[in-house]
């Protein structure tokens, strides 16, 4: 087999001329292994940035989040949330740009439940790991993210310059 590209990008979305609550992936195909997002969030004030997939707002999301800032470390875990966080802050309210990773294991999959690994980067307030777990075997066609307070309240918003990247992982 060739050498090809690993990272195929499907879409990508730049918050302009205001702020959002929500950045939307629809239509997305099943023809990759693993879905990445990547991104760099503008100035907002948020202490979450969480997800939902296929508009489903049941308990059916599990979170552990590991975080630290150089001098405190925090760690904590939810269940039978109604979305699946992305991030944790160790402190909200920063004006420092952030960036981030997740990866979407097994996206695709039809028999098993989706991990979600990610990652949080923000040179002023510290970095946050997370593992989260949607508790469906559906096949992710849709991602929502949402910047808010926890468990998919909208009060926040991600601010102009904000963008946003989703990469399919080609199948070996």
């Amino acid at each position: 087999m060739a050498a090809g590209a690993t990272y195929e990008p499907i879409a990508t979305t730049t918050v302009s001329g205001g702020s959002t609550s929500e950045v939307e992936f629809a239509s997305i195909s099943g023809s990759y292994t693993d879905l990445i997002i990547v991104g760099n969030l503008g100035a907002a004030t948020t202490s979450y940035m969480s997800a939902r997939f296929n508009s489903d707002t049941g308990s059916n999301y599990s979170v552990t989040n590991l975080s630290g800032n150089g001098s405190t470390a925090l760690s904590n875990r939810a269940t039978s949330r109604s979305v699946a966080d992305i991030s944790f802050e160790v402190t909200a309210g920063s004006t420092i740009n952030k960036n981030f990773i997740a990866q979407i294991m097994n996206y695709s999959n039809s028999t098993t439940y989706k991990t979600i690994l990610s990652r949080i980067n923000n040179a002023g307030t510290g970095t946050s790991a997370t593992v989260g777990l949607w508790r469906s075997t559906s096949a992710i066609t849709n991602i929502k993210l949402y910047s808010s307070t926890g468990n998919g309240a909208n009060l926040y918003n991600f601010t102009s310059g904000s963008t946003f990247t989703l990469y399919g992982i080609a199948a070996a």
